[in-house]
């Protein structure tokens, strides 16, 4: 069964888009839609064997994917990986900046170090693609950025790293919107709230317990699906969005509108399940 997504086939046929952070989670699933949609897609990520298996699932479902690893808070990096695509693509016509990581924590706690790791993989990573790739192909002939940020109230309590990270690059988005208008570059992002991915698994005890009990504040009582954010990242990308630069599209379930009220359990809200691989996290299933 192929990708169900709701856009028209082809869309993106003969583009060229980069997907960071696509060999799990919401990166996967993206990349998987933008190749049903005809796309050639550039997965990115630190590890070759998820890439590897991200490219062999689009290659069987006849799309057209190419695999490069690549830690997007080395410059160097970065740099060589916009080069390969563009040595063998010729161009390059989106940027999906998704890869991103945190831990949970009280702030007291962090290191300088620990902070500024996640500052650097969340922020630094994230503008150092969106300069190579408007610099080297986006300046010359235009495209479409979606950065990744989160739904975020002004604050976010237990992750004040991230959620320090996620305004920088909203604030990014801002301007860059402004500033490569005139290239015919168009800069958006995504704020996902709890988004049902493999990256539930990756917390502590302590993360894992805090999302159980978020769901409480969730006026559409459910978590997220991961074609969900895909979509709004297709979106943004595709010429329907062509008059959509600067703006931040929250996909939350409305948490942030509910400030911190909480909503009696109900099952009134049906997922959109468009991605036929679909890899539900271990913790719900406890």
């Amino acid at each position: 069964m192929p990708y169900r997504s709701v856009f028209q086939p082809d869309l993106f046929a003969g583009q060229t888009v980069l997907v960071t952070g696509a060999g799990s989670g919401i990166g996967r699933c993206t990349a998987h839609e933008l190749a049903a949609l005809g796309a050639h897609v550039a997965l990115i990520g630190r590890t070759p064997d998820k890439l590897d298996t991200v490219r062999r699932e689009i290659l069987a479902d006849g799309g057209s994917a190419c695999a490069h690893r690549c830690d997007i808070r080395d410059e160097a990096a970065v740099i060589a990986t916009v080069q390969a695509v563009l040595a063998v693509r010729g161009r390059i016509d989106g940027l999906v900046n998704n890869a991103g990581g945190q831990f949970y924590g009280d702030m007291k706690d962090f290191t300088t170090g620990g902070f500024e790791a996640v500052l650097r993989t969340n922020l630094t990573g994230g503008f150092i693609f969106m300069r190579e790739v408007y610099n080297r192909a986006m300046a010359t002939h235009g495209g479409a950025i979606v950065n990744m940020v989160a739904a975020i109230d002004g604050s976010l309590p237990g992750y004040a790293h991230s959620g320090a990270a996620r305004c920088g690059m909203m604030s990014l988005t801002e301007t860059a919107a402004c500033e490569w208008a005139a290239s015919g570059v168009r800069v958006n992002a995504v704020a996902p709230g709890l988004i049902a991915s493999s990256g539930f698994d990756r917390y502590s005890d302590a993360g894992a317990a805090a999302i159980r009990q978020k769901l409480a504040g969730i006026p559409l009582q459910r978590y997220g699906h991961v074609a969900e954010v895909s979509a709004a990242i297709v979106y943004l990308l595709s010429p329907a969005a062509a008059f959509v630069s600067g703006a931040c599209l929250r996909i939350d379930g409305a948490a942030a509108t509910a400030r911190n009220r909480t909503f009696a359990p109900h099952a009134r809200s049906v997922p959109y399940e468009g991605f036929h691989l679909p890899s539900s996290p271990d913790l719900l299933a406890e």
